[in-house]
């Protein structure tokens, strides 16, 4: 498998911590069952067929869990997966570039996918329906176009913001899952689980209180306990 980090806001020495908190199975993501229910089965269909899955679009405010189920989809399929924000590819041969580049079955994720440009979606979309490259070759009259095959592979975009994306672009993605805030009892296992990657011991109360601070999103919740971790090793080495 390979990971490609294709703009600077997702390098993974960004946030190592961060990255080390991710579940990297589906059944390690704790909440949104109805999005878990529907995605292992559209997953194990495309293993068994030995097929790249159908697009998927993960809609929902940040931190909920959106580029976690990105890699989940990559870990779970076995393959390599490319990362893009979308504000990053300007220009036509960005996208052409990046899909030329793609093995078979491959995961390309598009985080904010509504800020595409309008002319790297236009390359977008036939390779999204018919794996191909629309290249035009020449101006004026001379011009034509020239067709290249891209692999089968899966598109992944995520949005916070549904209304900016186009109609044709939303339209060519199969399944689309919206990411709903999390309960305080969910939020209380993720804070269990990530202070166990993190070598922290917290009592059950404590655990809950960081939920209950955690305004619905895993990310804010795991935050809380890095701060509360840094607080703890201070005043026990002071």
């Amino acid at each position: 498998m390979t990971e490609q980090f294709l703009a600077p806001a997702l390098r993974p020495d960004d946030d190592e911590l961060e990255q080390s908190l991710r579940p990297r199975r589906l059944d390690e993501f704790v909440g949104q069952e109805r999005v878990k229910e529907q995605l292992q089965v559209a997953l194990q269909a495309a293993v068994a067929r030995a097929e790249a899955l159908d697009h998927v679009l993960l809609v929902g405010p940040p931190g909920l869990g959106k580029t976690s189920l990105a890699y989940i989809v990559r870990e779970e399929l076995g393959v390599g997966i490319r990362c893009v924000a979308g504000p990053a590819l300007e220009r036509k041969g960005d996208m052409a570039a990046i899909l030329t580049a793609l093995e078979p079955r491959d995961v390309l994720f598009v985080d904010e996918i509504h800020r595409l440009s309008s002319a790297v979606e236009e390359v977008l979309y036939p390779a999204l329906e018919d794996f191909r490259l629309d290249i035009i070759v020449g101006q004026g009259h001379g011009a034509r176009t020239l067709t290249l095959e891209v692999p089968p592979f899966t598109l992944v975009g995520a949005t916070t913001r549904t209304g900016l994306l186009t109609t044709p672009l939303r339209d060519r993605f199969g399944m689309t899952f919206r990411l709903e805030y999390y309960e305080p009892a969910e939020l209380g296992v993720i804070v269990r689980r990530s202070a166990g990657i993190l070598g922290v011991e917290i009592a059950e109360e404590a655990a809950d209180q960081i939920a209950g601070r955690s305004r619905g999103t895993p990310r804010v919740a795991n935050r809380i306990l890095r701060r509360v971790r840094d607080v703890a090793q201070v005043r026990h080495e002071g």
